[in-house]
């Protein structure tokens, strides 16, 4: 007996015998065994589904002797005839070899003479969607309305090359590939008929291998059964087929517990020289995962979700244990996704053992959780680092008291007062006239010179002494701003906004008379930024780390809270960053003010970041630090990716 037609002969001859496509067999069904056709129909779906074979069956219903009828008898001379291929009015064209204008003109011809023995003319064009643009437009009035007792059925896999203007001229039915489980009825159904033993696991390794094509599943079988022997084995199955054995499985998921690169190297090179399927092993590899996955996050309640046999089932469930969930996941993840990176490689053997690498190592590999967990334990300072374009701010360490915080521009709504930390201060450098709250020598002149001026000064209002002022030569704690009453004069000079003891004439003015000395402790802050600066210049000493240097290009901006710095370069930005630095340029400004102002420093609107800054910043990274310790690796180069912005403020991804 020959097993190389057995698609031929089992192929079905009635609805009842095709396996799978239920909504299509009872729709076609019901159209014949009610007399009610279609022009036309368009059938799609993969290959070797049963698009031909259902096309033939609905012509054997509409011709057969006992028509109208949901079923063909398969006994009259028509349905014997149109089994055969001998039926003069069931005509079957190729689309691929009929697929010109003059075929098409030949067709409507054809189509315009009355069936000569049956019921319908029935036209199956196979294939298709080969048919050119001009044969399409020639059939398009034909299959809108084409005579009495004429129909087509159009059969293709590739219906997106129909031309729309063909599908809404037809009734189109989508075939499904058919699942493993109706692939293994239909072969089991044939190899009982064949009356040959056979082992289930072969039948399911044929039906799996099939991918939901019947004719491919009868192609495999006929192959495996050529071999001579007298029933379907496992062992046979995959000798003949070139499928990896269950016992390579094994041996790879052990090897791949153990992280052994050599035995699975060994086993890669076993299973190419076997040469075995790599697309139907990778096909494989990834439903193992798969398996394992669901056995791992579910347990004994999963099993009912796999599909083999339950020695299988138990083997994986011991297996799993072996594998973290997130690894199982993981090497899921990248069997699917490397499947077709090694069919389309240049070097697929090569390609392969790569990624069996992978698999073996991902244990080793710095995973997201990994990462999350080392940036956090870093702490803020992984962050300035990576938010810096020079990161040398971040190597300083935690802010200092009276260090500026050099951040960012942000809106003013979001700026905030930082109260002062206890640290070290620069105050003890300071001589002991700038060490002590009295009243700066500059500004009692202003002062005097201006209780000189008697009466003159009444013409603006004044603002009443703040209610929680400090006693005289104590310096206030508080940093909310002086009031500033409408229309007073704005000093000229620096001043000094030290709060004084209430005296007689800030009495006299609560209570609603007129202040003949308005004094300079009732002066609102702020003062001029020159000012500050010539004020801060004045105080410095030789042992201080602040010098006149580091104030000479620098822009500010005094506000009632805070005083914002602008340097024009990345040194100047740098020098005044200096925690030391910070710390006294902060006291001097306390001196002057009379209370705890913030300082901030901003970063220069335009920067160059060189390499060196950027494989500072780099090296501060998570990531790179797993990748020292893990793998011992060096940060040799650090390039941008993209062109460099000014002051690489996006912080472009290197390399």
């Amino acid at each position: 007996m020959s097993h190389a037609s057995l698609a031929a002969r089992y192929r079905p001859q009635t609805f009842a015998e095709v396996t799978g496509q239920d909504t299509v067999k009872a729709i076609l069904s019901r159209a014949a065994a009610e007399d009610k056709v279609a022009p036309a129909y368009l059938l799609s779906g993969t290959r070797g589904v049963g698009k031909t074979t259902i096309a033939r069956i609905f012509a054997k219903a509409l011709n057969c002797a006992h028509a109208p009828v949901g079923e063909p008898c398969n006994q009259c001379e028509a349905c014997r005839s149109i089994t055969q291929g001998s039926y003069v009015d069931v005509v079957e064209i190729d689309g691929a070899s009929n697929r010109g204008i003059d075929d098409a003109r030949r067709l409507r011809e054809t189509i315009g003479y009355a069936p000569m023995e049956g019921r319908y003319k029935v036209f199956i064009i196979d294939e298709a969607h080969m048919l050119t643009k001009e044969s399409f437009n020639a059939l398009l009035k034909t299959l809108e309305e084409p005579p009495p007792h004429a129909t087509f059925i159009l059969a293709t896999t590739e219906p997106h090359k129909f031309p729309v203007t063909i599908v809404s001229r037809c009734q189109h039915f989508v075939f499904k590939a058919l699942t493993e489980a109706e692939l293994v009825g239909h072969l089991e159904r044939v190899l009982d008929r064949e009356q040959l033993p056979y082992e289930e696991a072969a039948v399911r390794l044929l039906a799996r291998r099939a991918a939901g094509s019947v004719r491919d599943s009868m192609s495999l079988l006929g192959q495996t059964l050529a071999l001579g022997e007298n029933k379907l084995t496992e062992a046979a199955t995959r000798t003949v087929l070139g499928l990896a054995g269950q016992e390579l499985y094994t041996e790879l998921l052990d090897a791949i517990a153990r992280q052994d690169c050599v035995a699975v190297a060994a086993l890669t090179r076993s299973l190419l020289g076997a040469g075995a399927d790599i697309g139907f092993f990778l096909r494989e590899l990834g439903l193992l995962w798969r398996n394992l996955f669901l056995l791992r996050q579910g347990g004994s309640q999963a099993l009912p979700l796999i599909d083999m046999p339950e020695g299988e089932k138990a083997r994986l469930l011991s297996l799993a244990d072996s594998f973290e969930l997130s690894v199982i996941h993981a090497a899921w993840q990248m069997t699917l996704e490397g499947q077709r990176q090694v069919l389309t490689s240049l070097e697929p053997s090569a390609a392969l053992e790569l990624l069996l690498l992978n698999l073996a190592l991902l244990p080793r590999l710095a995973s997201m959780e990994l990462l999350s967990r080392a940036k956090l334990a870093s702490g803020p300072k992984a962050d300035q680092a990576g938010s810096n374009a020079s990161g040398s701010t971040a190597a300083a360490g935690p802010a200092q008291a009276g260090s500026v915080r050099p951040a960012a521009p942000a809106p003013v709504s979001d700026r905030r007062m930082t109260p002062p930390q206890p640290a070290r201060s620069c105050a003890s450098s300071l001589p002991p006239s700038a060490a002590t709250p009295a009243q700066p020598a500059a500004v009692s002149q202003v002062s005097q010179a201006r209780r000189g001026q008697g009466t003159e000064r009444h013409a603006a209002p004044q603002s009443a002494p703040l209610p929680n002022a400090a006693p005289a030569g104590r310096p206030r704690t508080d940093a909310a701003p002086h009031p500033q009453a409408a229309g007073a004069p704005r000093m000229e000079a620096a001043r000094a906004v030290t709060p004084q003891a209430p005296s007689k004439e800030a009495a006299d003015s609560a209570s609603g008379e007129a202040r003949d000395d308005p004094g300079p402790e009732s002066e609102p802050w702020p003062c001029p930024w020159d000012a500050l600066r010539k004020f801060c210049l004045a105080h410095l000493q030789p042992d201080m780390p602040l010098r006149s240097m580091h104030l000479q290009y620098v822009r500010g901006d005094c506000e009632a809270d805070a005083v914002t710095l602008h340097v024009g370069s990345r040194i100047e930005y740098d020098n005044l960053a200096a925690a030391d630095r910070q710390a006294c340029l902060r006291d001097l400004i306390r001196q002057c003010a009379g209370r705890d102002v913030e300082l901030r420093l901003m970063p220069p609107e335009k920067n160059l970041v060189t390499e060196g800054d950027r494989k500072k910043r780099m090296a501060e990274h998570a990531a790179v630090r797993l990748l020292q310790e893990h793998f011992g690796a060096s940060l040799l180069r650090c390039l941008p990716l993209t062109p460099a912005t000014s002051a690489d403020k996006d912080a472009p991804a290197s390399r």
